[in-house]
């Protein structure tokens, strides 16, 4: 169990045409996601591609560190998977794997309803362990959720929000 004593839920409603459902080890279809050289530099800083199988330890390693949720939107009457997220107090990697949905939106209202579930669940504050220097983009979504830099590291900035009131 990522988060001790909580059970994960099967799917998260973000909005009406944007959800989160929990990782099954079914991922193969993610593997093009990780061979974009682009995406790949902005989640491991280098833009070597994964194969399939550091695809499936990638997944495994964030499966064991928090709860991991592919994102689906809605494409007619069926979700598609665009990208993943991992929820724990003390990281949130998060990509939106397919191109075309980024810059829509979509990762705030993800990130803000992982907020939300922190909330209800009784977290006192979440945090984001790096977002690298370059990845503007990222850093200006978690500080337009909250987020507030706390400390550099060699290749970029800790996040957190404080949920306390």
């Amino acid at each position: 169990m990522p988060i001790p004593g909580i059970e994960q839920p099967e799917y998260i409603t973000v909005c009406d045409d944007i959800r989160l459902r929990k990782f099954d080890n079914n991922c193969n279809f993610a593997l093009e996601w990780y061979q974009d050289s682009e995406t790949v530099m902005l989640v491991d800083g280098t833009p070597e591609p994964y194969d399939l199988e550091q695809l499936h330890k990638m997944y495994s390693v964030l499966n064991e560190r928090g709860e991991l949720y592919f994102i689906e939107i809605l494409d007619g009457d069926t979700f598609v998977p665009i990208g993943d997220v991992t929820f724990s107090e003390k990281d949130m990697p998060i990509v939106i794997g397919d191109k075309s949905c980024r810059g829509k939106g979509i990762g705030k209202k993800v990130v803000t309803a992982l907020v939300e579930r922190g909330k209800q669940l009784g977290f006192t504050s979440l945090e984001v362990n790096e977002i690298y220097k370059y990845n503007i983009t990222s850093q200006k979504l978690f500080e337009s959720v909250g987020f507030r830099k706390y400390e550099e590291t060699d290749k970029g900035y800790r996040y957190k929000l404080n949920l306390a009131l």
